[in-house]
């Protein structure tokens, strides 16, 4: 595990970007994040597109997860989220992002599909990945498996809590989701572990200085042959 400390937040997001870019250069099928904490990174990648030309015409990539019930047309699915944050504004075919089916009549026949889907065309070759304040990456919430595979999930209350910023109302936050599970995401053959600010500082010094457990689900990351953890200085108080 390589561990490096920046400065700020867009300082980790160049180093972040300047690791995507070989995949990018590569073809490489990449595995997206929502949330705050990747963006500044995807805006550095379009920055790069539209200023230097770095193509994403030959990439592939998947999305972690998806709210269950919101349709793909809602701002707050992550369907249309990656969309309006960072896909439709690089040379990358829609058709080539992919990610779970929250509106599938049965949430665990998507789950299968979903898990199918990814093994059959090969895997994610990089892994971005943020990390919950209470150490969830994707939405896999404290006590999951780490064997775990695309499944349901019940969010924690801290997690609807701090995704609520996203919604007019708390009560408007969807209270499952769809998401890839930590054996889905230990496939992956590069994980890119990103945090920023002061509320992740606890987080970050579990995932990766504490034990490996569940009731941690980023730990598992110690567990994996390649990984970069990028991080701010506030987020790395307590390392």
């Amino acid at each position: 595990m390589e561990i490096v400390i920046r400065p700020n937040a867009e300082e980790v997001a160049t180093t972040a970007a300047d690791i995507l870019e070989g995949y990018v250069r590569d073809g490489a099928t990449l595995g997206l994040a929502t949330g705050s904490t990747p963006t500044p990174t995807y805006r550095e990648l379009i920055r790069r597109h539209r200023e230097e030309g770095l193509s994403f015409a030959e990439c592939r990539a998947f999305l972690l997860d998806e709210y269950i019930g919101l349709p793909r047309e809602h701002e707050q699915s992550y369907y249309a989220t990656i969309r309006r944050e960072f896909t439709s504004h690089i040379d990358i075919d829609d058709s080539a992002v992919r990610s779970p089916d929250g509106t599938h009549p049965d949430p665990e026949a998507a789950c299968r599909d979903y898990e199918e889907l990814l093994v059959s065309e090969g895997g994610v070759d990089i892994q971005i990945l943020g990390v919950g304040a209470n150490g969830h990456i994707a939405f896999n919430e404290p006590g999951n498996s780490f064997d775990s595979l695309t499944h349901v999930q019940d969010l924690h209350p801290r997690t609807v809590a701090d995704n609520a910023r996203f919604f007019e109302r708390e009560e408007d936050v969807p209270r499952r989701a769809l998401t890839q599970g930590l054996g889905t995401i230990m496939r992956a053959r590069h994980l890119l572990v990103l945090a920023t600010g002061e509320a992740k500082a606890e987080a970050v010094e579990a995932i990766v200085r504490g034990e490996v457990s569940e009731q941690w689900p980023g730990s598992i990351i110690q567990r994996h042959d390649k990984v970069d953890v990028i991080v701010d200085r506030a987020a790395a108080a307590r390392l």
